[in-house]
This record gives structure tokens, C-alpha cells and sequence, in this order.
């Protein structure tokens, strides 16, 4: 939907705010949280084969993925990778709102807490275990932070 103004020029409506860098920025993370679950679920899959033994196959993980206790923290990795998905893939226009929501709950998610519980105290033990963990933890928390935004010149 278009609203023109006095001069009768086109803009977009007041309620969607648009910035060309929120589409890119809500990728870039999303790859690097794409890349953060792969790496914790090869730790994972290392711990669990110690202490079961080998999982033989793709298909054997996936269950366990889905089905295992021992797993079943990463799940909310999941969900906010598909609640990215969504929002890239939505006929709705990406406004920065969504974009910014879907960052503070990846900040609030990827914020390890030593002696926390469920999520945070899972992927705190991973970070301090795994150096693969703890630099895609880097790699995605550095996107986290606010695009910085080249002041104009004053004329």
C-alpha cells in the first residue's frame, strides 16, 4: 500500500519502517547461527559417542536430534533459525522491528550463564569446552551488534 503526501509523491506507510541493510543483516546472522548450530551439534554428537558409543548413521543422528534427551537443549537454536526463515521467506515485507526483535532474542539466546539452567547452562559448558564453539559463538554475537552508520558530512 502506497500513501502519497501533499506533492504528490509516493511513500511507504508510517507503520513499516524499511532499512536496505535489515534483510542482509538478518542473513548474515542467520548464517552464522546456522553455522553455531552445526558446530554444537558436532560437539554434542563427540560427547554422546564417549559416553554411548559411535552413531553409525545420518539418519540414527536425526533421531536422536529429535528424540534425545541428550540433545533436546539445541532446540531453541532450532526454533529461532526457523523463525528467521520465516521472516526471510514471508510475503509480508522485513521491517528493521522484525529484524531487531529477531536479534535480541538471538542475543538473549546465545548469552552463556555459568551456573544457569536448561539452554544457557548447556551452551555455557559448550563454550568453555569447545574452541569451535566458542569462535562461531564470536562470529554470531559480533553480528548482533548494531550496524554501524557512517555519520553524514554537514554541509
Amino acid at each position: 500500500m502506497l500513501l502519497c503526501n501533499m506533492e504528490n509523491k509516493q511513500s511507504a506507510p508510517a507503520t513499516v519502517e524499511k532499512d536496505e541493510s535489515a534483510r542482509p543483516r538478518l542473513i548474515a546472522l542467520r548464517e552464522a547461527l546456522l553455522n553455531l548450530h552445526k558446530v554444537l551439534i558436532e560437539s554434542e554428537r563427540i560427547g554422546y559417542e564417549k559416553t554411548f558409543g559411535k552413531i553409525e548413521t545420518s539418519y540414527q543422528l536425526l533421531h536422536l536430534l529429535t528424540s534425545d534427551p541428550w540433545f533436546t537443549w539445541l532446540r531453541p537454536i532450532s526454533l529461532l533459525a526457523t523463525a528467521m526463515d520465516e521472516a526471510l521467506d514471508s510475503r509480508e515485507p522485513l521491517t528493521l522491528a522484525a529484524v531487531n526483535a529477531l536479534v535480541a532474542r538471538a542475543k538473549a539466546l546465545l548469552t552463556p550463564t555459568t551456573g544457569g539452567e536448561g539452554f544457557s547452562q548447556h551452551y555455557d559448558e559448550a563454550v568453555q569446552r569447545d574452541p569451535d564453539v566458542l569462535f562461531a559463538h564470536v562470529t554470531a554475537t559480533r553480528l548482533m551488534s548494531p550496524p554501524v552508520v557512517a555519520p553524514k558530512p554537514v554541509a
